[in-house]
């Protein structure tokens, strides 16, 4: 016996002629509102105001149930733009509410939100610890040229990489990032760089090879490429819990630092498992993971000032001014 199974596993079940639990209980809520309004009001009102009244509802649940917008359904559509209405867009870095002005401040508009963002801190490790409670590391892989590839050795990478996937005991993140690329920096470098080499050929060359970056750079709108993979840990010691006695910030310090020990030894596993495909990849330490996140959140942007390891001497200079 053969059943197909969809390829996307988070598809909701299908109960009944072809619908799901949610869109069953709309059209049912709205057959019973169409039923409520036929049953009170065909006494008093004529048949046609009814017909009216009744035939825009019945569509209203109707499309709302069955059609679909960017891949959601058109309820989880309407419930997501709703929330996206009533949350306030200004945001601020700021750890508590935003307090209000004092009374004689005349104030225009309404006052910004506190900007939570998903991650806590990032250890020195390359651990990244989440706002949630959670950790992750992240995993910087590289790509196959997989269409000049034979199909047996198509068919080979597939089902390697469906064994990777089918040995994840945890949620993995797969993101494909692509940003625009300046060849003016690669350009100069070789221009600087060029007279000093000792043959004249290769002097020439990379000039004609700077000029050509420059060009291309000039031409078109360059981008590169990058995939990274996210593997989540788990939280929850079996130690800490044993043991209600301890503080509770030790306790949750515990737990971060068994969930970091078991999100780096998946992130090993990952890198082992996509060796054998002939994909190099490689586990971020914290440098990567803050320009990997600063570039994730602010494009273009340059990175924060980094901050001093717990072993690094932190030096204040003073410059005086006349």
């Amino acid at each position: 016996m053969s059943v197909k199974i969809p390829a996307d596993v988070d598809q909701p079940d299908k109960i009944l002629y072809g619908l799901t639990a949610r869109q069953l209980a709309i059209l049912g809520g709205t057959a019973a509102v169409v039923l409520w309004v036929w049953l009170t009001f065909q006494a008093v009102a004529p048949f046609p105001v009814l017909v009216a009244v009744v035939i825009p509802v019945a569509a209203g649940g109707f499309v709302l149930a069955v059609a679909r917008r960017d891949g959601m359904g058109l309820d989880r559509y309407a419930a997501a733009a709703l929330a996206f209405m009533r949350n306030p867009k200004a945001r601020v870095s700021a750890g508590e509410r935003v307090q209000a002005p004092p009374s004689w401040c005349r104030m225009r508009g309404t006052l910004p939100a506190p900007l939570r963002l998903p991650v806590r801190t990032v250890r020195q490790d390359g651990v990244v610890e989440l706002a949630g409670g959670g950790v992750a590391v992240i995993v910087r892989a590289g790509t196959v040229a997989f269409s000049l590839r034979t199909p047996g050795e198509q068919a080979s990478l597939v089902a390697g990489f469906g064994r990777w996937l089918n040995s994840l005991d945890a949620p993995v993140q797969l993101l494909v990032q692509a940003r625009p690329v300046d060849l003016s920096r690669l350009a100069d470098h070789l221009i600087a760089h060029a007279p000093g080499l000792q043959d004249p050929a290769l002097e020439q060359a990379a000039a004609e090879h700077a000029a050509f970056l420059t060009e291309i750079g000039a031409a078109h709108d360059l981008l590169v490429r990058q995939v990274l993979i996210v593997i989540s840990g788990v939280t929850d010691c079996p130690a800490t819990s044993a043991a209600p006695s301890w503080p509770r910030r030790k306790r949750g310090s515990t737990g971060r630092d068994a969930g970091a020990q078991v999100a780096l030894r998946r992130a090993a596993d990952a890198v082992q498992s996509l060796a054998t495909l002939g994909v190099t990849a490689e586990i971020l330490d914290a440098d990567a993971c803050v320009t990997v996140l600063t570039e994730s959140l602010s494009p273009g942007e340059s990175r924060p000032v980094d901050n001093a390891a717990p072993d690094e001497l932190i030096r204040f200079k003073q410059e005086d001014r006349a």
